[in-house]
């Protein structure tokens, strides 16, 4: 689970939203501290960037002063209950002086600043006050450190602390300035004493860079902060288990008897529960209720509890075993593309063993006087012999009979508002009934009604699962005890059109994908078989979400299109949900065009040059869409910056880049195109060549969008355009490069790309994308190596389970593959199966079908990860118009094969 995702669900309850739009949705808590409501002084501009109210003084024609672009900063801690004093005495200072500065303005900003799973590079950070120099950097130090004498907050992870106060520093960027990270993603920037732009470092440690000297009068700081050791504890740090912005879980020995020990710590003020309450609260609670569980034999031993430079410890016995999640992915039977109907028996026996163990051991806590309150997968420690289990981190545990609600859960087994006390833990082992079997319960965050439908699936995957277990699960989910309804209930599904309509509707399906509406549902979903019905309802849901009236986005997508050109390119922003429109067959949805022309008039500053990321792919879908002119327009754009420097990738690097080029070329003509398209495939021969000369051994990513099978696509396209087979040479070289980044699974010998610590099937980032290019390759010239990856790789896209829907990272991507693949041996059943579990995902907005995104968390509408990559998908196979992924059109055979290879 990407934490993240988290704060982005907090303002709307359909779409990932900025956190900052809380105060302007009116939600409750959402209200700003009385400093951000002063009138702004005369000669000084306010402005709101993301979570921050900036201050900047102004001269008499209201442009802002001179200033560094960047420095030493200065950042000033606070709880949610000083911050309006800390904020107030940081104005109160610098207007005076004309220095400039910002605040976080609310108290619901600052609690997000300050969440367990917030970021921890942003933990704490208040207040940022911007110095001219350094002389003027130390003396706010001493008189704000002289006002601010005693005041609490976290301790700033990136940052030196000042004295033993709330001021902390550390050099970078005052401005915005982005460069790209070597990686294809721009970052901020910061330059370097060459005047290059380099990425501005915001680790969780302080560092100073290498061409800044630290000034004299933070030498001591720095020299306290290293004063600071665990070398006199009793215990031998071995590994860290886990971080949150609350503190570290670390694994370790103790040195006194040889017994190993969990250590588990809590920052003070910081790692914020829904509750307010902080890291070392939640850990005084978790020691309360592991000493009320002492000798029970569901839950660690305490063996510690200290202090250390004001962090709280908890020394616990350390539990051999692995966490219930870990199983899945080589234990589940839809993890193959057959699954063995023994293997499922098997399965289901254990999978029912282990939730009777798991509800004996909640059992068991409850007779003690506690609640689990955070019961999930990730929370429950299997023995090795898989007869017992025990339960782990009681941070949010509450005594029976609290009448408190959740401040901390899993998504995936997060209970109704209705549910208090012990009827939390009973919410989540319904949960747990399912997600043994179907691991996707995360949805049910979105819509309780899935439950059903989950049941249904469960029920035609798993025949031996009892009827009884299932039904029982999903009325406590849908109902609670004694078939009572929460605000839970579901509404009237309200017009399309009504971005506020809520999310509602049940389906249910059979192992050939069928659906059928469920008694009662309000809002019957629609099967993703039922073409073209099924793609009507997917555009009227996307066009029910767009959001013309917003500068950042008009539809909403993942977390990526808040940041710069995300709510413009192809992935996560408007360019790709207009493509997958276009391709569907769609009605031209001409606002939202409107839109996306007016919103590259200019292009934003910041905005990246790529396919997916950035200019080049907004230019793509332009020029698709007949906007010829403000195509070419970006493309020169793109043209004028240094984009030979771009990293080879597809996604925002050369490789796409030079595809969106040689399109456009063909598209007007325009010769110059081409050659830069040429030139681009020119440079990645050359990395592909000395990268295969380095041969580090390093792992390097592999697949479509982010490894050499980009690059092997360009290539590709470039001799379909011209013939010249040393292109196909190099699309054979770069194939293989990525081809050994392989490894066949042992269950049914699918070949996924290996990253280390898991292996990948999908299309953007798996081996499906490399499938796709090796198909288009063999359409040109025989390959035994690759032809013998082919059954392999359609293994893997037929799948029986799948995490999520999308396009790029999911079952829409499978789908994909094996309706375009020509591997023999793949039938129209293959596709069948496909799209029927695409409807496991299935979800509905304003009464209409869509799907969740990443996380799924909340629905998205964008290409890479939601409504319209499945849209895309569907259409692919169920249309007549050849819908396709951007330059994999359905592959054709030339009809001169033998001389387009000859002398190969």
């Amino acid at each position: 689970m990407d934490k993240r995702y988290e704060v982005y669900c907090l303002a709307d309850r359909h779409f990932y939203e900025t956190p900052d739009r809380l105060s302007s949705k009116g939600a409750a808590g959402a209200t700003e501290f009385p400093v951000a409501g002063r009138t702004v002084p005369q000669g000084w501009r306010s402005g709101r960037v993301g979570d921050w109210l900036s201050l900047v003084p102004v001269d008499g024609e209201g442009a802002a002063l001179p200033s560094p672009q960047q420095g030493w900063k200065i950042h000033v801690s606070a709880t949610l209950e000083n911050a309006d004093r800390v904020a107030s005495i940081v104005w109160d200072y610098c207007v005076p002086r004309r220095i400039p500065f910002k605040f976080v303005p609310g108290k619901h900003l600052l609690h997000l600043r300050n969440s367990k799973y917030a970021g921890r590079d942003h933990s704490g950070k208040a207040v940022t006050v911007y110095p001219a120099d350094e002389a003027q950097l130390r003396e706010i130090l001493d008189d704000l450190g002289d006002r601010l004498e005693g005041t609490e907050g976290p301790y700033i992870l990136t940052d030196l602390r000042w004295r033993q106060g709330p001021l902390y520093v550390r050099y970078g960027a005052f401005t915005r300035r982005m460069c790209d990270n070597g990686k294809g993603t721009m970052v901020p920037a910061i330059e370097n004493a060459d005047g290059q732009l380099v990425p501005d470092p915001r680790d969780p440690a302080f560092k100073v860079p290498s061409w800044v000297t630290l000034p004299a009068f933070l030498e001591p700081a720095l020299a306290a902060r290293n004063t600071t050791t665990v070398t006199d504890l009793p215990y031998r740090i071995e590994k860290a288990l886990h971080f949150s912005n609350g503190g570290g879980v670390y694994a370790g020995t103790d040195t006194r008897d040889g017994r190993k020990v969990v250590l588990k710590e809590g920052r003070p003020h910081a790692g914020l529960a829904s509750d307010g309450a902080d890291a070392v609260t939640r850990l005084e609670r978790e020691k309360a209720a592991l000493e009320k569980l002492s000798g029970l034999g569901v839950a660690p031993e305490v063996r510690d509890w200290f202090l250390l430079d004001g962090h709280r410890f908890l020394v616990m016995d350390f539990l051999e075993g692995s966490t219930l999640n870990s199983f899945f992915a080589h234990r589940h039977p839809l993890c193959t593309s057959e699954p063995d109907p023994a293997a499922i028996a098997e399965y289901t026996t254990w999978a029912l063993r282990m939730h009777r163990a798991v509800e004996d051991a909640v059992t068991a806590v409850h007779e003690r006087g506690v609640v689990f309150n955070d019961l999930h997968l990730f929370n429950i420690m299997v023995a090795p012999d898989e007869q017992s289990v025990s339960l782990l981190d009681f941070e949010a545990a509450t005594a029976v009979g609290d009448a408190g609600r959740q401040v901390v859960a899993h998504p995936g087994f997060l209970a109704p508002p209705d549910r208090t006390g012990t009827d939390v833990d009973r919410y989540a082992l319904a949960c747990l009934r399912l997600a043994l079997f179907l691991p996707i319960t995360s949805l049910l965050s979105i819509d309780r009604g899935k439950a059903a439908h989950f049941a249904q699936v469960i029920a035609a995957e798993f025949p031996d699962v009892p009827a009884e277990f299932l039904a029982e699960a999903v009325a406590e989910i849908e109902h609670g005890p004694r078939g009572r309804t929460g605000d839970h209930e579901r509404a009237p599904v309200r017009a399309a059109g009504d971005t506020e309509a809520p999310v509602g509707g049940v389906l249910k399906g059979d192992r050939t994908g069928a659906i059928r509406h469920s008694a009662g549902a309000t809002a019957p979903l629609v099967d993703p078989a039922d073409w073209p019905y099924s793609r009507d309802s997917m555009v009227k849901a996307i066009l029910a979400s767009a959001t013309p009236e917003r500068d950042d986005r008009l539809f909403p997508g993942d977390i990526a299109q808040f940041s710069d050109g995300g709510g413009l390119g192809l992935a996560h922003g408007a360019a790709g949900v207009l493509y997958a429109l276009a391709e569907s067959g769609a009605e031209r949805y001409e606002e939202g065009e409107r839109w996306l022309l007016e919103h590259t008039e200019p292009a934003p500053r910041g905005t990246p040059l790529g396919l997916f990321d950035g200019l080049a792919g907004v230019a793509h879908v332009l020029d698709r869409l007949g906007h010829r002119t403000r195509a070419l327009d970006l493309t020169d754009l793109v043209l004028q910056e240094k984009w030979e420097r771009l990293p080879s990738d597809l996604h925002g690097g050369l490789a796409g880049l030079g595809l969106a080029l040689d399109s456009l070329a063909h598209s007007t003509g325009e010769e110059e195109l081409a050659r830069h398209a040429l030139r681009a495939a020119e440079v990645l021969g050359e990395r592909l060549t000395a990268d295969s000369a380095g041969q580090d051994g390093k792992r390097r990513r592999a697949g479509l969008l982010r490894g050499a099978t980009g690059p092997a696509l360009l290539f590709l396209r470039l001799y379909e355009r011209n013939g010249d087979t040393a292109l196909l040479d190099l699309a054979a070289r770069a194939l293989r490069t990525d081809l050994g980044q392989c490894v066949a699974q042992e269950r049914d010998g699918s070949l996924a790309v290996n990253e280390g610590w898991r292996t990948m099937p999908y299309l953007g980032d798996g081996s499906v994308g490399i499938g796709m290019v090796l198909d288009d390759y063999l359409a040109h010239r025989d390959d035994a190596a690759f032809e013998a990856a082919r059954p392999g790789i359609l293994a893997a896209a037929r799948s029986r389970f799948c995490v999520q829907p999308g396009l790029f990272q999911g079952r829409a991507g499978l789908l994909a593959h094996v309706n375009r693949t020509t591997t023999p041996g793949i039938t129209p059943e293959d596709v069948a199966e496909q799209i029927g579990a695409l409807g496991w995902f299935a979800m509905s907005y304003a009464g209409q079908l869509a799907f969740p995104g990443h996380q799924m968390l909340r629905l998205s509408m964008d290409l890479n990860t939601g409504t319209a990559g499945c849209l895309l998908a569907l259409a692919g196979a169920l249309g007549d118009d050849g819908a396709h992924v951007p330059f994999l059109p359905p592959p054709r055979r030339p009809q001169s094969r033998s001389r387009l290879t000859a002398g190969s």
